[in-house]
């Protein structure tokens, strides 16, 4: 470990102690604080995986796993927001510089993204676009600087047909006052991501503030070369992860002290907790190696300048989704050994609860994810865009 990134990681501990008294606040108001998100951007937080020639640090993606679980140690929401808006970031390296430059000149700038329904759209026209819509889940937008929305292009000028097939997709960039942001985040889980939609109405956008899914980076870093699904991935199941170690941490915690109503024996002496913590610490270790091989396994190839394997990527996809999953699991342990305590939102097993649970309903924790695999180790075909 080389001392730059010790000293990276040593800032990471430093800020989530700061961070740590107020995730309280943070999922109240369904935001990172001002204050909060200014200094995860001013000390590059928001730059991990972004080109140094864009004055970022263009991390090593194994190092950049440790960085984010330090986050998700203590917040879910915080380290949700860090792992979105730093892995859209890759996608700096693959739009025109000269929009990557102008964007990523700003010390605290932030580019939120989310998928569109199925009013959003674009035509062509003449240096650029038309588009209009709307785009929902755009985690980080509320402390972002642009947003990026990615539409199906039409030939035609007109929206009035948007039935017919698109000719392709592209992803445009927009200053953040362009568009309007609607409250749509009404939740339990992850609150405090913010993840509104945003829309726009014939909003005219230059052709060099786009970039479609084939555009090459002009980057030879390999970082710029996996996947963005497989880095958002593997990036999401480390955040799970992150909370289900935690949740853990606080229902042993509290079965050191609590003795559940009508008995007189400590919950920690009795057996069934014995058994169901030794269990969940398993799982949870056993889903976290397995993540580990998996990023390890597919980096080093990366590194190496060889092509990805599609059982590498599978294998990525699959201790992703699993590491999600399992964290679901030992969350819920940690959930019901700590009885009605876990009910009140000042426990803080009731938010990672709720966390865990929005995470598992995302498409990265989605269970048919298990059938990609199945059917790819059985030699059939897969649905390739999932991995």
């Amino acid at each position: 470990m080389t001392k730059k990134f010790e000293h990276l990681l040593d800032a990471a501990r430093n800020l989530a102690d700061r961070i740590f008294p107020l995730v309280d606040d943070i999922d109240k108001e369904r935001a990172l604080p001002n204050e909060i998100s200014n200094e995860i951007a001013d000390k590059n937080f928001f730059r991990l995986l972004v080109p140094k020639s864009l004055d970022g640090f263009e991390l090593d993606f194994v190092n950049y796993l440790k960085i984010l679980k330090v986050f998700a140690h203590i917040d879910g929401s915080t380290a949700w927001c860090v792992n979105q808006n730093n892995v859209f970031a890759t996608n700096s390296a693959r739009m025109p510089k000269e929009i990557a430059h102008k964007i990523w000149n700003d010390k605290r700038a932030v580019v939120s993204n989310g998928p569109p329904d199925d009013s959003a759209s674009a035509t062509m026209m003449e240096g650029g676009y038309s588009i209009s819509g709307r785009w929902n889940f755009s985690s980080g937008c509320r402390h972002s600087t642009w947003v990026a929305a990615l539409v199906p292009i039409h030939e035609s000028c007109s929206h009035s047909d948007l039935s017919r097939k698109p000719q392709t997709h592209r992803t445009m960039l927009i200053p953040k006052k362009d568009v309007s942001l609607i409250d749509t985040w009404q939740v339990n889980g992850l609150r405090g991501t913010g993840s509104f939609s945003f829309e726009a109405t014939d909003l005219f956008v230059p052709n060099n503030h786009t970039f479609g899914p084939e555009d090459p980076p002009w980057n030879n870093n390999p970082l710029y070369h996996i996947p963005t699904v497989l880095l958002f991935a593997s990036g999401f199941a480390t955040v799970a992860l992150g909370l289900a170690y935690s949740g853990l941490r606080e229902a042993i915690k509290l079965s050191t002290i609590k003795t559940p109503g009508k008995t007189d024996t400590l919950l920690a002496n009795t057996s069934t907790t014995h058994r169901d913590i030794g269990k969940a610490e398993a799982s949870w270790r056993a889903a976290q190696a397995f993540l580990d091989t998996s990023v390890i396994s597919l980096w080093n190839t990366a590194i190496s300048n060889q092509s990805l394997t599609p059982h590498q990527r599978i294998q990525l996809r699959l201790s992703s989704t699993h590491a999600i999953r399992t964290s679901a699991h030992v969350i819920d342990v940690a959930y019901n050994l700590s009885g009605s305590n876990a009910i009140f939102t000042k426990n803080p097993i009731q938010r990672r609860f709720q966390d865990i649970h929005a995470i598992t309903q995302q498409i990265q924790g989605r269970l048919t994810h298990y059938d990609t695999a199945g059917q790819f180790l059985l030699g059939l075909n897969t649905n390739k865009e999932m991995y």
